[in-house]
Parts: structure tokens; sequence; C-alpha cells
């Protein structure tokens, strides 16, 4: 979707300014925030998909005042509600009123080393054969969803080279709907910074982004 964390190109915003050894975490609550969302996406009721598409419908106001973990956290309410395990009444009050939904799997202390190694690997056999390879002219398309994606604004409609063919992965933009996992090749694309930006565009700038096989024709 065309939502507040699609920023690629906009103006408005100031310098991009990198914080001189800057901590993980810059206050306290930040940790706890971090450990919060992860247990709760251990109850294996939505898919890191879905969780991207909480953030992403957060209206921008919201979105644009927040740091990175207050927008973790109020996406996090809204799945924790939509999955029945919260009530809006209680997250108002700060407390349990009832007994929510009971999750697949709780994450204990004991777990949460072997869990973090192991990671969510998302690659995934597909039974065809990449359509592309690299070298290969393509164009993305030109679309603009409101359900979730992973092509973003900036690279829609623009013609570039498939530089790397990556394997095969879970379809986010059906994974975030509860459509299942759908598996697609994923390709690296290169583009020309003058394809992307324009005639403004640093020469010989080039930009890559990892697209899905649906997003990419060829040209």
């Amino acid at each position: 979707m065309n939502g507040p964390h699609d920023l690629g190109g906009l103006h408005g915003f100031g310098p991009v300014a990198p914080e001189v050894n800057e901590p993980y975490f810059h206050a306290e609550w930040e940790k706890r925030a971090l450990g919060v969302t992860l247990s709760c996406g251990a109850f294996g009721a939505w898919t890191i998909d879905e969780s991207r598409h909480a953030r992403e419908n957060i209206p921008p106001a919201t979105y644009l005042a927040a740091s990175y973990y207050e927008i973790w956290i109020r996406a996090l309410e809204t799945l924790l509600q939509r999955h029945g395990f919260v009530s809006g009444a209680e997250l108002a009050e700060g407390r349990m009123l009832e007994k929510g939904a009971t999750p697949k799997r709780v994450l204990t202390a004991q777990m949460v080393p072997a869990v973090l190694a192991r990671g969510g690997p998302c690659d995934r056999p597909v039974d065809t054969a990449p359509r592309f390879a690299a070298g290969a002219r393509v164009r993305t398309r030109n679309v603009n969803p409101a359900t979730h994606t992973r092509l973003p604004r900036y690279a829609r409609g623009k013609v570039g080279v498939v530089e790397t063919v990556q394997g095969s992965f879970v379809f986010p933009d059906d994974s975030a709907h509860g459509r299942g996992e759908n598996p697609q090749w994923v390709y690296t694309v290169v583009f020309d910074g003058a394809e992307i930006w324009g005639e403004g565009a640093a020469p010989g700038l080039t930009v890559s982004i990892d697209a899905w096989e649906s997003y990419l024709e060829p040209v």
C-alpha cells in the first residue's frame, strides 16, 4: 500500500543524519517493546507480513510523529485485538478484564536464544523454473494496491536489469492477508538512477531492489 512507511524519493523530511555510535535502545521501555513484540509474534497467530501491514495502516500523522518502537507497539495493539488476545477496553484500562484467545505456543525465557538463532526462514520451494535470468530487461508493474506489497512506490513502472535470481520465497502480498504463502521466485533488479529519479539523478547512480516474479514483466 502507499502508506507513510513508503518514503523513498519524497522531499520535505530533512536530511538523514545517522547518530554516531548509536545505541541499540534509546530508552529502557524500548527493550520491553522489542521483547513483547517478539513474544507475541511467537503466538503463531499472524505472520511477519501481517505485522508489517499493521504498521503501514497507522494513520500518517501518527506514524510520522512516532518513534520506531512506538510504531511497533501501536501495530501490536492492533494485532492483539484483531486476533482476540485483548479487547479495546483492556488496552484502555491497562489490565486484563476477561480471558482472551489462547496462543498456539508461548515463548519462554529459556527458549529465546535458540529461537532467535533459528530466525524465521521464508525460503520455499516452487515447482516452476524462474521466468527471468540474469541480464534480462524487465519492467516493474505500475500498481497501487490498498493491500500489502513489497514493491516500493518509487520503483513501480520502471525498467531495470535482473542481476541475480535469489531463490523462491513466501509471497508477502498474499501472506499478509491470510491467503497462504504462495511462494514465488525473487530477483535482484538493478535500475539506473535516472530511471528512478529522473534527470536530476547523480551520474553513475544505480538502485537495486529485490522483486517477486509477479511484480515483473519482460521488456
